[in-house]
């Protein structure tokens, strides 16, 4: 994600060569600042992550419901399912109708109105026989208030000056851990090994993991991989640290508040290519961040992809996957998912034919047939291509051996003529949008508002 500076060189081909001299400069210096010691699966290497939210998926908000749509979604390009919290959600306290599903009863069961356990694990196979992973989330930091373990090891929740247990922030309907007991933790350790073993789960995405102790999470991998080798973890965290030992993957939050103020017009291009100057000094190479224009947070809390970003969606869209990390789809999204679904209550997801569904899998299949676009730890990394626009276009070229792609982008809502640095024009790309093949010479584009150009060769 390094930026070039003025000079350029004439020939396309000699501008390649210092690309990967500055990349390779600019790699050694992130490892001075983040080391990762965390070795990704090979099957990460392109993979695309789905959210499920199985109350709301279907009308039935079954696991078997929801079994159904796995070959749509295999078709659509998602490699890794990430199911919300599947556990039985506690009745004391509870919010709404149905609980949330971050209120854990039983770490150790499903929840029954998805079905059983048996359900479950058919499920889960029905992915596995697809070649698609399924990574459930966990909730490390809290649980219901009537979960047995307060009754059993009361020792194992935090207490108030005044020796009561309490609830993190406003969140009524849960109890707060205490990670200074050993105890805990080796429950926590058991219970990921239980599932990894009883179910077949390919890993998990640790919820608010930046609430529980950093040295905890340094003592789960490995465990976890003593027992699956090729099983992977999520964190609902924006710490470098967190993926030096832990974490194959963590969130890009910072860089999603910038594609929704962009969109607002409340930023503009300069403050994302400060952003990337930032990440170049915390992250390496290896560690993975997940890019998403939506998930269950912001769907409920926040509005949905069309209320925060508008005519903006599709770019930010094609930005997530274009840049380097792990692009997340959240379910219903193909389905230009214009509703804010219900947290607490039934809320189904209203299907229906949208055009984010062949743009979606169109974007997954030229990610897959695209090493430079691959995962960090596998594909290339980022430069920014300099342009007389720089406040309104983003262009950057990523590059991964001989294949290479340059992605040009209106992050504006005006008309914009932007001029490119130089190209040598016997050097031909082909367009991602037409198809058609181009030859540069001094590269200028007109974009419309919110218009983006990927040529790829």
């Amino acid at each position: 994600m390094k930026k070039f500076g003025l000079l350029f060189l004439i020939s396309f081909i000699l501008l390649l060569s210092g690309c990967q001299e500055k990349q390779q400069n600019s790699k050694n210096n992130r490892e001075l600042v983040s080391t990762s010691e965390v070795i990704h699966p090979d099957w990460m290497k392109d993979a695309v992550m789905y959210e499920v939210n199985i109350r709301q998926f279907s009308t039935e908000g079954t696991f078997n419901a929801f079994a159904t749509h796995l070959p749509r979604l295999k078709n659509l390009g998602v490699e890794i399912l990430w199911l919300m919290p599947i556990h039985p959600i506690g009745i004391e306290n509870r919010k709404g109708e149905l609980g949330s599903y971050y209120s854990v009863l039983d770490y150790k069961d499903v929840n029954p109105e998805f079905g059983t356990m048996d359900d479950f694990k058919a499920m889960v196979k029905n992915a596995h026989d697809l070649e698609m992973k399924v990574i459930i989330d966990w909730v490390p930091n809290h649980s219901s208030w009537d979960n047995a373990l307060l009754t059993q090891h009361p020792e194992w929740y935090a207490k108030d000056s005044t020796g009561n247990m309490f609830s993190p922030w406003d969140w009524t309907d849960v109890v707060q851990f205490d990670y200074s007991q050993r105890g805990l933790r080796d429950y926590m350790i058991e219970t990921f090994k239980y599932w990894l073993t009883e179910t077949d789960l390919d890993g998990f995405r640790m919820d608010v993991a930046h609430q529980v102790p950093t040295d905890f999470w340094n003592e789960v991998r490995q465990p976890l991989l003593d027992v699956k080798p090729d099983m992977i973890l999520l964190a609902e965290a924006e710490n470098p640290e967190l993926h030096k030992q832990a974490f194959d993957m963590t969130y890009a939050w910072e860089f999603h508040h910038i594609m929704n103020e962009l969109a607002q017009g409340k930023k503009n291009v300069s403050d994302m290519l400060t952003y990337f100057e930032k990440h170049d000094k915390e992250y390496n190479n290896n560690d993975i961040q997940m890019y998403f224009t939506s998930n269950h947070d912001e769907n409920s809390w926040n509005g949905t992809v069309w209320e925060r970003m508008g005519d903006a969606a599709e770019v930010m869209a094609v930005l997530s996957y274009t840049v380097p990390g792990m692009p997340l789809i959240y379910n219903g999204q193909e389905a230009g998912l214009a509703h804010r679904l219900e947290f607490f209550v039934k809320d189904s997801i209203p299907w229906k034919e949208h055009f984010f569904n062949a743009l979606y899998t169109k974007l997954n299949s030229f990610k897959k047939d695209n090493p430079a676009l691959w995962n960090p730890g596998f594909g290339g990394d980022m430069q920014i291509i300099n342009n007389n626009k720089q406040k309104n276009v983003l262009s950057y070229m990523r590059t991964k051996g001989d294949n290479e792609i340059l992605v040009i982008m209106n992050l504006s809502a005006e008309i914009i003529d932007v001029e490119l640095d130089s190209f040598d024009n016997t050097e031909t790309f082909t367009c991602f949008q037409t198809g058609e093949t181009v030859s540069f010479a001094a590269p200028s584009e007109s974009l419309s508002a919110w218009e983006y150009k990927i040529y790829y060769r």
